[in-house]
């Protein structure tokens, strides 16, 4: 258990540093952290990332297509769709259109 917390908390870190107006997938976050086979896993920790004592922009976190997988882990109906659309994202039938002009890298944006 002390396992998977250690690598939540990690997932977060990196998700608190996604700018606004910026997107990233599951498996863009897994590769970061050096366990490329671990997106699911990623997942997991954005649904539970409302009980982290600090904020976690997880609705910053889509799949790697753009798809608002995790939609209903928020409070909403669309409020996950709601922020992204604040910050900018066109989606369509629960999907980010300028996905490709929103996506943010870890990799690229901080380093490995």
């Amino acid at each position: 258990m002390k396992t998977t917390e250690g690598f939540f908390i990690r997932v977060y870190e990196v998700v608190r540093q996604i700018p606004s107006g910026r997107v990233t997938s599951y498996g863009a976050i897994a590769r970061f952290l050096g366990a490329p086979g671990a997106a699911r896993m990623v997942g997991w920790a954005m649904n539970q990332s409302h009980t982290h004592e600090a904020y976690v922009p997880a609705h910053r976190v889509v799949n790697r297509n753009g798809l608002l997988t995790g939609k209903h882990h928020f409070g909403g109906v669309n409020l996950m769709q709601e922020l992204l659309e604040n910050e900018g994202a066109i989606i369509d039938h629960n999907q980010i259109l300028n996905f490709r002009e929103m996506f943010w890298d870890p990799v690229e944006e901080l380093g490995l």
